[in-house]
């Protein structure tokens, strides 16, 4: 398994307001595979992706990405693993309002040693004819294609999205599902989506559920529906 999770806990609060979030969690997605993971509200889910990505620190248990151990990392060597191994993609896109695209997603071109193509990638994107715009003259979509490439620039092993579709239309958000397909085929990325969109679970390779800190549910889909033909997002 390129990611392995053994019995995760989490805990959140002091004294009588401790809370167990993450009650010993373990699964694993393989190399290259785009994973869902979804749940209701407070299950659980953004506190194991943001563990997942260094985010926040596990109480308890195993985290292994590409055979590195990653629970009990110092603060310095987390902050390695994230500039080296991690792309992340959230529902709020954090582009820096006072530079351009282009300079948006060279920020983390120069944190990569081995990063890939920028003009290639704002191709693919389709964000190539917007170089020189800043964040408030685009669309919602384009902002998010910006915060993809700018997540992908540094070739990451594993890209991480937090409702990467949740603040867009559904026009828009078959579009970026439909990118996120085309990087997954291209570069070969490991995909894990927190998304509350049940038509997306169809589209990848696993599917990953949570409930009151728990896996209620942990399955692979034989046959990928693809991104363009998804309906009701």
């Amino acid at each position: 398994m390129f990611l392995e999770v053994e019995d995760l806990v989490k805990f959140y609060g002091e004294g009588e307001n401790r809370v167990k979030v993450l009650k010993g969690i373990s699964t694993g997605v393989e190399k290259g595979e785009m994973c869902v993971i979804q749940g209701p509200s407070g299950s659980g889910k953004s506190t194991f992706l943001n563990c997942i990505g260094g985010l926040e620190v596990p109480d308890g248990g195993s985290i292994k990405v590409d055979g590195t151990e990653i629970a009990g990392m110092s603060l310095d060597k987390l902050s390695d693993y994230r500039r080296d191994k991690l792309g992340f993609i959230f529902q709020f896109y954090n582009l820096v309002p006072d530079l351009t695209v282009r300079e948006n997603i060279e920020v983390c071109e120069f944190l990569s040693e081995n990063p890939l193509q920028a003009e290639e990638l704002m191709e693919t994107l389709g964000i190539a004819g917007i170089g020189d715009k800043f964040p408030a003259q685009l669309s919602g979509g384009q902002q998010q294609r910006v915060a993809i490439a700018r997540a992908l620039i540094k070739n990451p092993v594993l890209l991480l999205c937090d409702e990467p579709t949740g603040a867009l239309d559904s026009k828009t958000s078959k579009s970026i599902l439909i990118l996120l397909e085309t990087i997954n085929r291209k570069y070969g990325t490991t995909m894990m989506i927190v998304t509350h969109n049940n038509a997306i679970r169809k589209m990848v390779h696993r599917v990953i559920i949570i409930k009151d800190g728990e896996i209620s549910e942990c399955s692979q889909n034989e046959v990928l529906v693809p991104a363009a033909e998804l309906t009701d997002l």
